[in-house]
């Protein structure tokens, strides 16, 4: 069997597809559109690899008929999902040095096949920390919760969501500044990370982030 190799997004990028793909199975009439649907469904899929062996296990969608084909379809490539990294407690409490009293999530708990990054709320503090992978490196943000009980479109995702305003603080500080200075980098995120990571086809917005916070 072939080692895992789709990510958590890219999964969702999948299922996006899959989902036009049944809703014009089930509304429209014409072949030819259903079947310029599946073509541009699968064109899309095989976009997110470069591996001919990984292009060769996602196809396939543009020859489904049914429903229940494409959710065997989704099943099955739910067996080569990559998971999120592995990390342990004290890999976390060493990003957020500052914190002794750091509250870590229940690791175990977590399905990190559908994690794109980590991230928790202190209600205590107010605080929402993120962990995520850079080159092979974790990086860890923290900064200001504020929720605004409103919906709208998530900075991460994209999708319309329940949102809060996350303002992280930066990582770089200029040279002589006083010991008071700070800078904070703010955008609105889900107030749901699971549903956030559900919701991701993409990570360049995330990336953008978090590279504006360390910078």
């Amino acid at each position: 069997m072939q080692k895992p190799f789709i990510r958590n997004h890219q999964y969702n990028l999948i299922k996006k597809q899959a989902r036009l793909v049944q809703n014009a199975l089930r509304t429209v009439s014409d072949r030819n559109v259903i079947q310029s649907v599946r073509e541009g469904a699968e064109y899309t899929i095989a976009e997110q690899f470069r591996e001919p062996e990984q292009r060769e296990r996602v196809q396939g969608i543009s020859l489904l008929e049914t429903s229940e084909q494409l959710e065997a379809y989704l099943r099955e490539l739910e067996l080569y999902l990559l998971e999120f990294p592995e990390l342990t407690e004290i890999q976390i409490r060493k990003l957020f040095p500052k914190n002794k009293k750091l509250k870590v999530p229940d690791l175990k708990q977590m399905d990190r096949r559908y994690m794109s990054y980590l991230s928790w709320m202190d209600i205590a503090t107010n605080k929402l920390f993120m962990v995520y992978p850079v080159d092979g490196q974790f990086v860890g943000l923290e900064g200001r919760y504020t929720p605004i009980n409103k919906q709208g479109y998530c900075f991460i995702c994209n999708k319309q969501e329940e949102l809060a305003l996350f303002s992280a603080l930066s990582k770089k500080r200029p040279e002589k500044s006083s010991p008071d200075y700070y800078k904070t980098v703010g955008n609105y995120l889900c107030t749901d990370s699971q549903a956030c990571n559900e919701n991701m086809t993409d990570l360049s917005a995330l990336e953008r982030f978090i590279a504006s916070v360390m910078a």
